[in-house]
């Protein structure tokens, strides 16, 4: 018997996280703060329930993927949450990109009720969550991650593990300091060659084929000369994220002001521009209309 799962979340990533679940024939209960953003999941197969309490009350195993650290905290230790209906012998997997500190509050909370946590936060955007080829970046006890490392390939092609409760959370921190690189230099390509009346298409062509290839540029270059800035990945979590990035750098006396000028420049485009429930590639309105 597969284990019943419980998924928190049913946004952007959490519906192809789910509906992979699902393919692979576990059994999942769902809630999401709106359930109207839950259709999609419950069409596939899955179930409701009204809390996260309820959730942990039903099944074997929690993934919770939601939007900003303070979500995770309501909904692991507010009213209705999941240490209100968890019981002995569960995992609890945090998928949140999230405060390292909040990993570690998870697994202290848990551990004395013989309850196991993982942080594992993951990157690849819609399109890896859609086709279950996310990087998963795991914190907690490696015995944990063996038991549910079945479900984790469900969701995911790379699983690493980086070591206590919260690694999860720093590596992804360094994940999305590269990805601040790469967004703004996509953006600052496309804008350049723009201006140089340069072929836009020509240039991811020519760009992606050689050194300056990445991840950003294959995916996000192309819905930018469509005009196309749903998110993937929303710019308001992106900039939570970088946000995280810099205080987490703080407590290590690290001064990262490459990361510090992405965070600034998303600042702007989620704060002063009120896009921030646009992807991540809406960087480049701040120079084009």
């Amino acid at each position: 018997m597969k284990e019943k799962i419980g998924f928190i979340g049913t946004g952007v990533m959490g519906t192809g996280m789910i509906l992979n679940l699902l393919k692979h024939d576990y059994p999942v209960t769902v809630y999401n703060r709106t359930k109207a953003h839950a259709q999609a999941v419950l069409a596939a197969g899955a179930t409701w329930l009204d809390t996260p309490s309820e959730v942990a009350q039903a099944v074997d195993v929690i993934i919770t993927i939601v939007g900003f650290p303070q979500d995770v905290q309501e909904v692991y230790f507010g009213r209705d949450g999941i240490f209100e209906g968890a019981h002995s012998g569960q995992t609890l997997i945090d998928m949140t990109t999230s405060r390292p500190d909040i990993a570690v509050r998870i697994y202290n909370e848990a551990k004395p009720k013989h309850i196991a946590t993982l942080d594992a936060p993951v990157s690849g955007g819609d399109v890896g969550a859609k086709a279950g080829t996310l990087s998963i970046m795991v914190g907690g006890e490696q015995a944990t991650l063996t038991k549910v490392r079945p479900i984790l390939a469900a969701m995911g092609q790379k699983i690493n593990y980086f070591g206590t409760a919260g690694n999860g959370q720093h590596a992804k921190m360094a994940n999305q300091i590269m990805i601040a690189g790469t967004m703004t230099g996509l953006t600052e390509m496309l804008v350049y060659a723009k201006k140089a009346g340069l072929d836009l298409q020509t240039v991811l062509d020519t760009v992606g084929s050689g050194g300056g290839a990445n991840w950003s540029l294959s995916n996000y270059g192309p819905r930018i000369l469509k005009a196309d800035y749903t998110p993937g990945f929303f710019a308001k979590h992106f900039l939570k994220d970088l946000r995280i990035a810099l205080d987490s750098a703080k407590a290590m006396q690290l001064d990262l002001p490459a990361t510090r000028q992405a965070a600034e420049l998303y600042r702007i485009l989620v704060e002063d521009h009120q896009l921030g429930n646009d992807g991540t590639q809406a960087l480049v309105k701040l120079w084009w209309s």
